[in-house]
């Protein structure tokens, strides 16, 4: 059986198609990537050593807050309240 030229030319118009339809899905997908990012970890107005200022803010205080957690998962956080003597 013989195949019509336009049955062969819809098949590569429909594939066209569904690759501009995903690529616009892709690229409407990063944008709202960036738009729920933020963009940038820059503030406005920011120089970079405050940038830098921040972040080493944000990671001290997570690491105490880590250790912190850590001491009371292990009970050293408080003194024992166990005697050092012998109770006859």
């Amino acid at each position: 059986m013989m195949k019509s030229v336009m049955a062969v030319g819809h098949g590569n118009r429909r594939r066209r198609g569904l690759g501009v339809c995903l690529f616009t899905f892709a690229m409407a997908l990063y944008l709202c990537t960036l738009l729920l990012a933020g963009c940038a970890t820059q503030q406005p107005g920011e120089t970079a050593a405050e940038v830098s200022r921040r972040h080493r803010r944000a990671v001290r205080l997570n690491t105490q807050m880590m250790m912190s957690d850590i001491d009371k998962f292990l009970l050293l956080d408080k003194p024992s309240m166990l005697t050092d003597r012998r109770i006859p």
